[in-house]
C-alpha cells in the first residue's frame, strides 16, 4: 500500500512538474529559418527580443486566451489537488479518502484536453504568416504528455480509494 501511494504521489509531482514547463515555457510553436529560431507560446513570439502574440487581446483569438485560461487552470487544479491529497491522507477515514482529489485531477486533465485540442485546431489562426511554416514545440508535447499523466493520476486516486 506504501508503495502505491509513494508511486502516486511521485506520479502526482511529476505531472505537476510537466504542466508547469509547459505553460510557462516559450515554445509551443517553433520556427527555424537558417540561424534564426522563433519560439512562439501562449503569450510571445520571442527571437532575441519577445513581442507578444498578434491580435492575442482581441476577441478574435478568444480561442488563444481558452488555452491560455485552461492551461493555467489545469496547473493550478494540479496543484490545489496535490494539497488536498495530503490533507485527505490524515484527515478522513479509509474509503472516503482520495475521491475529492480524484475529481480535482481530473478535472485538470480535462482542462489539459481542451486547452492542446484547442491549439491544435486553431493554431493557424493566432500565428502570423511569417510563422506557419513552423512545427510543434516542446512545451505543446509536454503538455500532451501531462494530459495521460494527470488522467491516470485522477484514475489511480479512484482505484487507490477502495484499497485497504
Amino acid at each position: 500500500m506504501l508503495v502505491i501511494l509513494a508511486f502516486i504521489i511521485l506520479f502526482h509531482i511529476i505531472s505537476g512538474i510537466l504542466l508547469f514547463i509547459s505553460t510557462i515555457n516559450n515554445a509551443w510553436w517553433v520556427v527555424s529559418s537558417g540561424a534564426n529560431v522563433i519560439y512562439t507560446d501562449l503569450w510571445y513570439s520571442c527571437n532575441i527580443t519577445c513581442i507578444p502574440v498578434k491580435n492575442s487581446a482581441s476577441t478574435e483569438a478568444a480561442y488563444l486566451q481558452a488555452v491560455q485560461a485552461t492551461m493555467i487552470l489545469a496547473t493550478i487544479l494540479c496543484c490545489v489537488g496535490f494539497f488536498v491529497f495530503i490533507l485527505q491522507l490524515f484527515r478522513l477515514k479509509q474509503g472516503e479518502r482520495f475521491v475529492f482529489t480524484a475529481i480535482i485531477q481530473l478535472l485538470s486533465a480535462l482542462c489539459v484536453l481542451i486547452g492542446a485540442s484547442i491549439y491544435t485546431a486553431e493554431r493557424e489562426g493566432f500565428t502570423e504568416e511569417s510563422l506557419r511554416k513552423g512545427a510543434y514545440g516542446s512545451s505543446y508535447v509536454l503538455a500532451w504528455v501531462s494530459f495521460p499523466m494527470t488522467l491516470l493520476s485522477g484514475l489511480m486516486y479512484l482505484v487507490l480509494r477502495k484499497r485497504k
